[in-house]
């Protein structure tokens, strides 16, 4: 995966990432919605075959690397903590 930031301000955030699909992008997007201090968050692509995808975030406050950030670390617990109750 290669993440190439395309713009940032103080309340926007616009990254490319390139070798990744939906499958990742699309449980972030969802989290990030979630959270009261996003304004807007959405996974784009030019087309579904496109190789690059990209991030966008706009946040109402705090900024957009630290929502994106918690976002991240969320999933990563809920994925650890699937696993762990799948091995059981």
């Amino acid at each position: 995966m290669d993440l190439k930031t395309i713009r940032k301000t103080k309340t926007e955030l616009e990254l490319e990432i390139t070798g990744e699909d939906e499958t990742i992008l699309h449980p972030i997007t969802h989290i990030l919605l979630q959270n009261d201090d996003v304004e807007y968050a959405a996974c784009m692509a030019d087309s579904p075959l496109a190789v690059k995808k990209r991030l966008f975030i706009r946040v109402k406050k705090g900024s957009p690397e630290d929502v994106l950030k918690k976002a991240v670390k969320y999933l990563e617990d809920e994925i650890k903590l699937f696993a762990s109750n799948f091995e059981k």
